[in-house]
């Protein structure tokens, strides 16, 4: 039997006349119309010189028609490579000659700009597809025939390329086999408890490994169907959750639903998972969800190199501020950073991950992928975080983001949680910012309640019997929002950009403001 994924989706289809899809505004598509459609977009890849491992490039708006682009490259033998639909073509320079795709799939309205990068970087072919799904592709699909044989592929080949984003140098591409998509899938089946009846209000992007993985693959691996939705809209959200049984989401998501007038545990009567992932969910969103809702999200942890690794249990207690337990067949341990020395539980350190979801590796950086594992093939994740006496993870934070404060170490979001327990605040950044005494100043941006009446010294007041002394704040800066990518991370790298300087003029300043001097 063939390794690729589409296989294993085939075999699970429940019939031909099942709802794979429908759309915000009723329509319909079936699972024999999504094996017609990606048969005929098979079709056009291999007429595009598309074979076996090669990659197609894809920044088009979230709809049907490209998600079943995704299906077809699968289909094909291709490796899926999506791009978010953000990047420039300035930008998109970059992936296209890192990636070399034999074909690129990209917004009418940038057509004219990629055929000048195709042309430069040996592309063989560009199509487009707009926000409603169409474009030269679904033209030249509604030509094509639908019969189309699957190519055999090994399970250890290559099914997608995912590129990180980039903070903290130039992006790379995470290798991702049919096996490690497969994998990951079924294991969320079985961690989640996903069956065939199940709908899932889809309203995540699918330029990412939470909305086009994560999401759709789960679903396809039980039969069950997607109510999809181009973006998030609290409104569509809550007028959908009657028709839904589940719904994966950032943390942005359950806020804004909880600003929501009409949620409530009637709304929500029908559903019976919420899931949220990609960034920390506060303890305070979480506990409010709760008393609206009735339902306790279930926080998990993943990485667009590994999928998913973690999850808070379905039957048992999802613990505000955990991510819960590894996944089955993935295991998990924390490690001294610099010796690689497994800790014991308790202890802060480094996340590993070892298992079938694993990437193997970043494409094109052999030297990369020779530090980022260890000898026993245990993947290093770059976060921090713990293991407690219960088994449950933590994430403390990442790597990049310690700081070095005067010689101690000091993890941000140890901080940050002793801040957002405050009254009036409702989330903070803490940061390291160049400090010409100690290295790094300990700095922390706070969000306060639009009634709040928060202050530098009330906040640090709050702190000071809470937090040893190195850990205090040396500011504290206030800010309406924190900036935030696509998936609702807090963009640290942003932040401390743009407080690099905050020291600058200071020696003066680390004893005047905060606590001194460690």
């Amino acid at each position: 039997m063939s390794g690729n994924l589409f296989d294993l989706i085939r075999g699970r289809i429940p019939s031909s006349a099942a709802t794979f899809i429908e759309t915000g505004d009723g329509r319909r598509i079936t699972y024999g119309e999504m094996l017609d459609q990606t048969g005929r977009l098979a079709n056009i890849l291999v007429l595009h010189g598309v074979e076996p491992g090669d990659r197609v490039a894809v920044q088009v708006e979230k709809t049907p028609q490209a998600l079943m682009l995704y299906l077809a490259t699968l289909r094909a033998g291709g490796v899926y490579l999506p791009l978010n639909t953000a990047y420039t073509l300035t930008e998109l320079e970059y992936f296209i000659g890192d990636a070399q795709p034999a074909l690129v799939v990209g917004d009418p309205a940038k057509r004219e700009g990629l055929e000048r990068l195709a042309g430069r970087y040996g592309v063989h072919s560009i199509d487009t597809l707009d926000a409603k799904g169409e474009g030269s592709l679904s033209d030249a699909m509604r030509r094509a025939p639908s019969d189309f044989a699957d190519v055999p592929r090994e399970e250890n080949d290559l099914a997608a390329i995912l590129y990180t984003s980039g903070t903290t140098g130039r992006s790379k591409g995470a290798m991702l086999s049919h096996r490690n998509l497969s994998s990951n899938a079924l294991a969320l089946v079985e961690t989640w408890r996903f069956t065939g009846v199940d709908v899932l209000l889809h309203a995540l992007p699918i330029y990412h490994t939470h909305g086009l993985f994560v999401a759709t693959n789960t679903v396809m691996l039980v039969g069950g169907s997607m109510i999809f939705l181009p973006k998030f809209d609290a409104d569509e959200v809550i007028r959908l959750l009657p028709r839904a049984t589940a719904m994966m989401g950032v943390p942005t998501f359950y806020t804004r639903l909880l600003q929501h007038t009409k949620l409530s545990r009637d709304a929500c009567a029908h559903m019976r998972l919420f899931i949220s992932g990609s960034a920390p969910l506060l303890a305070e969103t979480h506990r409010e969800f709760l008393a609206r809702t009735g339902h306790a999200i279930l926080e998990r942890y993943g990485m667009t190199e590994t999928s998913m690794n973690t999850s808070n249990p379905y039957e048992g207690e999802r613990i505000a501020g955990t991510v819960g337990f590894p996944l089955p067949g993935v295991e998990l341990r924390i490690a001294d950073s610099e010796t690689g020395k497994v800790l014991p539980p308790g202890e802060i350190g480094v996340i590993e991950v070892r298992g079938p979801n694993v990437f193997s590796g970043y494409w094109r950086m052999p030297e990369k992928n020779q530090t980022e594992f260890r000898a026993d093939g245990f993947f290093i994740t770059g976060d921090i975080g713990k293991i407690d006496e219960r088994g449950y993870v933590h994430i403390v934070g990442r790597s990049k983001d310690l700081i070095i404060t005067g010689g101690f170490n000091v993890y941000p979001k140890e901080i940050e949680t002793e801040i957002d327990a405050l009254p009036g605040v409702i989330e903070s950044a803490v940061i390291g910012v160049p400090h010409p005494d100690l290295g790094e100043g300990v700095t922390a941006v706070v969000v306060a309640a639009g009634n709040a009446t928060l202050s530098e010294q009330g906040i640090l007041a709050g702190l000071g019997e809470r937090l040893a002394k190195f850990k205090l704040p040396k500011r504290v800066l206030f800010a309406d929002d924190l900036p935030r990518n696509t998936m609702g991370k807090v963009q640290k790298n942003v932040l401390r950009e743009t407080h690099a300087g905050l020291y600058a003029q200071a020696k003066a300043l680390s004893g005047q403001v905060g606590t001194g001097s460690p």
